[in-house]
This record gives C-alpha cells, structure tokens and sequence, in this order.
C-alpha cells in the first residue's frame, strides 16, 4: 500500500510539473542541424507552404513563433515564423522555407549548423 501511495504521489507532481511549465519553454532556444524545403502542400498549421516566404517547422514550438535563427558557419541570421511541425531526422532542429535558407547562405549546401533564439511568442 506504501508503494503505490508513493508512485500516485510521484505521478501527481510530475503530472502537475509538466502542466504549469509549457512545453515551448523547453525549447527557447537551441542548436543543431537545419535543412530546407520548398513545397506547396500545407502545413500542419493549416496554410499553404510558401516557398519564398520566410517560414519554418520545428517540433513543439507554437504556430506563429518567431526565431532568429543563425548559420554557424557564416553568422548571417534571418527571422522566420514557425508554421510547420518537422524535422523529423535526427539531430536536426528546423526545415526552413527556401527563402529563409537563402537569406543564411545554406541552399547550395541542404543543411547547415544553425542556432536559433525565440524572439515573440505566438499569441
């Protein structure tokens, strides 16, 4: 009886813990591989994949976040909006539109070391 009061009790936090932090909050900011992507389907946000606009997806952020993100290997930076959920390759932490892998030099190359930082929060 001590045994499951004790794993209730250790559920209950970790359940309470994770609802009073927000899962974006985890993901602020970050570093590792990016690549991009230049379709016309939709997005998991619902609109429509837009090549030259200067967009995003990422794993958990919001829709509508903003991130600067910057390539690693030159330093040039460009702020997108997250509007899709992706990369789904390991070690990589964003697909960018075209036009945002243009404005940070890595559409010759597919991929690049990036580091990115929100900021504005959606909503």
């Amino acid at each position: 009886m001590k045994n499951i009061s004790r794993s209730i009790i250790t559920t209950v936090a970790i359940a309470a813990s994770s609802f009073m932090l927000p899962a974006e909050g985890f993901a602020a900011a970050g570093c590792g591989g990016a690549s991009w992507y230049a379709l016309h389907s939709k997005t998991a946000s619902g609109e429509r994949m837009n090549p030259a606009t200067l967009t995003a997806a990422h794993r958990s952020l919001r829709f509508g976040t903003k991130l600067r993100v910057t390539n690693r290997n030159n330093g040039r930076s460009v702020i997108v909006r997250v509007n899709d959920r992706g990369p789904f390759i390991r070690g990589r932490v964003l697909d960018l539109s075209r036009a945002a892998a243009q404005n940070i030099g890595m559409v010759s190359s597919g991929t690049a070391k990036v580091c990115y930082e929100v900021v504005a929060s959606a909503g």
